[in-house]
């Protein structure tokens, strides 16, 4: 009998005291407007902790212990049907019974009307137990409650005051949140991952007015779903420079999969070509699909397909932190736990110094990375239900109303920078401590026994699925330069402030976080000030009289950014640990005792983030030189860089 919950100190810390949860409260509660549920905050947070610590019990003793069996039995393609493993397809019985997936739904529809914050820390602790479970659960509740956010954006829900009275997918929300069905997005395509433009799905319109959707959808988490989200193409673009030739030409759908009669006999509209066999989590289906016009509802208008595609992804993607959380935490218990008992040299292991290095520096980034996917999630959630109610539920032009206004865009400014910092560092600590995990084990380590190598065969992906790490930095650097030259002054004046901060504040530990944030900052500058170095040098062939409209305006990310973009992964880890050392010093301040995470913390970021910064300044310019060399047909080899360096 466990408690994943119970025995995590530092989680429950967020239950406890960690989270100001009084915002949150209120904006999922709308005013408490429901006699039947919380008519305060404390009420509500009483429920909150209730349903947690069940959950907590419940993936300690029914999930992790199925775990090794899912894994070995896995999944597989029968008549056209992918079959779970007899292990999953209990468990979810179990999560049906205790209604589990109608979590977040409100509960005029039918649910329980928790925040979403609340599902995401009982995602680390299914990803904890096993992610194959934690991620196919997200694929249930999250995407009913992604129906109804879809119909109150694009006016298909109806409201009284602020209490839902009708919704678009009412029927398919209720099918899906009671367990009998789920679903599942589909974006990827054979040569379109990363590349959304390059999507070749397509959607048609009959004279009717309905629509269905053609091509082939692969790499699909729970693919083997009822009701899939899917990106396709519209429009039609006539040249390369038409708005509708890349990202504007899609547009979203909601598309089933088949159709059953009332003694459960399925008829297929959309076909699973194959279940693919992977390294790792292998209790999830992921399944390679068909559609041959399978009739679809157009979300939203057409050309928004990838404005609703986002709403998703920056979802998911927050999911994918917890969930990368929860398998460090894994990682971290089984190495500590066979440490502690195994000895060598007259002492158990975990009592060796590099050993108890390992250990305490998993400890240390897992407690950091809790902290910045808790305030990513905040934000998103607060951003996205304010929103909703400003825009859905009868907000006046008042004073308030303004002031909402700026506390929604300052919520969806920060869960914009700190989200791909999150997926970006938790998916690479992940598979980082996996192999530390093993590494610990020794030989056992490797052997399937001891559930180790299962931990590292299922973080492999997490560097890879809801966009790579190599999207997420590129994402981060485009961001944060993009912010400097829209607001230079302002950049100016906050480096300035870090500089004095670092010299002044009375706190020792704000002066290291300043010293940190001055780093950053540093690294910044070096950024753009050689980005500007370059599209100065590259004005050289133009007439003075055009250099004002092309520096200022004429500016191509793929040919102007090379030096950022080569940079990017080290800037990301450098804001990475800044971001997670603001929130730790935040806590500090508010509870004494975090002063001691914080403390650890930048004991190991400031190193790290000097030699980012000195690598960010000083390497990688050969490499570029020698890029653009074999782009204009210029030697490419090492030989003409020894050639020059002997000749300097």
């Amino acid at each position: 009998m466990g408690n994943f919950l119970t025995d995590n100190d530092d989680l429950t810390y967020y239950l406890t005291k960690g989270i100001d949860w009084e915002p949150i409260v209120k904006a999922t509660e709308r005013g408490f407007i429901d006699p039947d549920g919380p008519q305060d905050t404390q009420e509500a947070l009483a429920l909150y902790r209730d349903m947690a610590e069940m959950v907590g019990k419940f993936v300690a003793d029914e999930i992790a212990p199925r775990a090794a069996a899912i894994d070995r039995h896995g999944v597989r393609l029968e008549n056209g049907e992918a079959v779970q493993a007899p292990e999953m397809d209990d468990l979810f019985r179990q999560i049906k019974d205790l209604d589990l997936h109608w979590m977040c739904v409100p509960r005029e529809l039918g649910g329980m009307n928790c925040p979403l914050l609340l599902y995401f820390l009982n995602t680390e602790m299914m990803a904890r137990a096993d992610v194959s479970v934690g991620a196919h659960f997200g694929f249930h509740g999250g995407m009913a409650l992604a129906m109804l956010i879809f119909s109150i954006r694009e006016g298909t829900t109806e409201f009284e005051g602020s209490r839902i009275t009708k919704t678009r997918f009412a029927a398919e929300i209720e099918e899906v949140a009671s367990g009998r069905a789920w679903g599942c997005m589909d974006i990827t395509e054979p040569d379109a991952g990363s590349d959304m433009a390059a999507l070749r799905a397509t959607a048609e319109q009959d004279a009717d007015g309905n629509w269905f959707v053609s091509g082939q959808k692969i790499f699909i988490t729970s693919g083997h779903g009822k009701y899939h989200f899917v990106i396709a193409r519209t429009e039609k673009a006539g040249d390369p420079d038409d708005p509708f030739a890349g990202l504007g030409g899609l547009s979203f759908f909601l598309v089933p999969a088949y159709t059953e009669d009332e003694q459960g006999n399925r008829k297929r509209i959309v076909t699973i070509d194959r279940v693919e066999e992977k390294m790792g989590h292998h209790g999830s289906c992921t399944a390679a699909l068909t559609f041959e016009r399978a009739p679809a509802h157009l979300i939203g208008e057409r050309g928004e397909g990838f404005k609703h595609m986002l709403t998703l992804m920056n979802n998911a993607r927050l999911g994918v932190g917890f969930e990368s959380i929860g398998l460090c935490e894994a990682a971290y218990r089984l190495a500590k736990a066979y440490a502690s008992e195994r000895p060598s040299m007259g002492k158990t292991i975990d009592r060796h110094e590099m050993i108890a290095e390992y250990l305490e520096q998993m400890r240390t980034d897992i407690q950091g990375l809790r902290a910045l996917a808790v305030h990513g999630a905040i934000n998103e959630e607060l951003a996205q239900k304010w929103q909703l109610f400003a825009e859905h539920m009868g907000q006046s032009d008042s004073l308030d109303s303004k002031r909402l206004l700026r506390k929604i865009a300052r919520c969806k400014n920060e869960a914009r920078r700190v989200t791909p910092l999150l997926k970006y560092l938790s998916a690479e600590k992940a598979v980082e401590m996996a192999r530390m995990c093993i590494q610990i084990h020794g030989g056992n380590g490797y052997m399937q026994e001891y559930g180790a190598e299962k931990l590292l065969r299922d973080a492999v992906v997490m560097p890879i699925y809801e966009g790579t790490s190599q999207i997420q930095a590129l994402m981060a650097m485009k961001d944060t330069l993009a912010g400097i030259m829209k607001a230079p002054q302002d950049f100016v004046r906050r480096l300035a402030q870090a500089r004095w901060r670092s010299l002044s504040a009375r706190d020792p530990l704000e002066r290291r976080v300043a010293r940190l944030q001055v780093l950053a900052l540093d690294a910044q500058q070096v950024l753009i000030r050689k980005t500007a170095t370059d599209k100065v040098r590259s004005l050289s062939d133009k007439p003075v009289s055009q250099w004002t409209q092309a520096f200022f305006k004429d500016w191509n990310p793929k040919r102007d950014f090379a030096y950022a973009m080569l940079h990017a992964e080290r800037l990301t880890r450098l804001l990475t640990d800044v971001a997670i050392c603001e929130i730790l010093l935040e806590q500090s301040k508010k509870h004494p005792e975090r002063a001691d995470v914080l403390r650890r913390y930048l004991t190991r970021a400031e190193p790290r983030c000097r030699n980012m910064g000195d690598e960010i300044a000083n390497t990688g310019q050969e490499l570029l030189d020698r890029l653009a060399g074999s782009k204009t047909g210029r030697a490419d080899d090492d030989s003409a860089y020894t050639a020059r360096g002997v000749a300097e």
